[in-house]
């Protein structure tokens, strides 16, 4: 019963910006894959005073059932509840015993 959430994963394109740098464009020209059977729920948070402003991040934990492996990298994110989220580094890809994928973590975060 733990898996029944729906979420989008954002892969962005790179960029060019007007000094000739590569960046990360999330907006129409980004990939968007619908996934099913997932299970999205808070994990830790902080507040944050960055430059005399009040930040709350919110973490977030993505997981997978067993046996599904999810095309996630650090550089995507994800939409879930109304909510996008950023990946907050490495995916984390438990392996299975006999060879393959038995279930991934990633930690995401929201930051308003």
């Amino acid at each position: 019963m733990l898996y029944l959430q729906r979420i989008v994963v954002v892969r962005p394109v790179a960029v060019e910006d007007d000094y000739g740098n590569d960046k990360l464009d999330y907006g129409p020209s980004a990939a968007r894959t619908p996934v099913a059977g997932v299970n999205v729920q808070p994990k830790g948070g902080s507040a944050e005073d960055a430059d005399d402003k009040q930040l709350t991040v919110t973490g977030w934990g993505l997981y997978t059932p067993r046996g599904m492996d999810l095309d996630l990298r650090e550089t995507d994110r994800v939409e879930v509840d109304g909510m996008t989220l950023q990946v907050a580094g490495k995916v984390g890809r438990w392996p299975a015993p006999g060879g393959g994928v038995h279930h991934i973590e990633a930690d995401l975060r929201e930051v308003d």
